[in-house]
């Protein structure tokens, strides 16, 4: 198994980063760059609850895939964890995590993974994750100076 530990600060309350990060169309548009989208079968827009699937279709080592994961628990405004119910990997489960930081929040992403392609799996993963939550982070601080 393997585990890929990414932390981003983001200058906005940790329940605007909880929020975000559980919405579809904030998801969908950090992961834009990659040419993946959100697709059915599960939810397609709104906030995401325990229990909602979320399908993604995108392109990755050269192959269009499936990858569908179900939230598995959910800890308002602390955490949240989501795990892979169809997809690539063997296994896949995905920890987000949001702590008070003196400039906003510290969000901490921890995937655990199995799959094939052992070390290039998990450079390709940390860099789209990386790449992900920065476009998140983005996202977060635009919504909160238009709120704030």
């Amino acid at each position: 198994m393997t585990t890929i530990t990414i932390e981003t600060v983001i200058d906005a309350p940790p329940e605007l980063c909880f929020e975000l990060a559980l919405d579809v169309d904030a998801h969908a548009e950090s992961a834009a760059f990659s040419g993946e989208r959100v697709v059915e079968p599960g939810r397609l827009s709104g906030v995401l609850q325990l229990g909602d699937l979320l399908t993604f279709e995108g392109r990755h080592f050269g192959f269009r895939q499936r990858f569908t994961t179900r939230i598995i628990e959910v800890d308002r405004p602390r955490r949240f964890v989501d795990a892979m119910v169809r997809g690539t990997f063997k296994r896949l489960r995905h920890v987000h995590e949001f702590h008070p930081a003196d400039t906003g929040t510290l969000m901490r992403d921890i995937l655990e993974l199995d799959g094939l392609l052992g070390f290039l799996l998990k450079r390709h993963m940390q860099w789209f994750i990386q790449t992900k939550q920065q476009h998140l982070k983005d996202i977060i601080e635009r919504r909160a100076v238009r709120s704030g």
